[in-house]
């Protein structure tokens, strides 16, 4: 199973309805709070190469975007053989 990463902040949407899926998927997640500011949003910002809005996610530290990318990524049917489900 790879390594799932996915920096967040509370109250986003889009950090939400990713959770979510990845939740309906049954695989294992690191969920890492990263608001506005902190390090860990500054962290997200480097792995993502720039980018600076959350969700930030990751597979096997691979930077694979935000929840619009997870979403085409599932409907192209790409994401469980990313996930290893496939």
């Amino acid at each position: 199973m790879p390594a799932i990463d996915i920096y967040t902040q509370p109250g986003c949407p889009y950090c939400i309805r990713a959770v979510r899926l990845l939740k309906q998927k049954g695989v294992s997640f690191n969920e890492i709070d990263a608001p506005y500011g902190t390090p860990e949003r500054a962290e997200s910002i480097s792995r993502s190469g720039g980018r600076t809005t959350v969700p930030q996610i990751f597979i096997d530290n691979t930077p694979i975007g935000g929840c619009d990318e997870l979403m085409a990524l599932e409907r192209a049917g790409r994401l469980d053989g990313l996930l290893g489900r496939g």
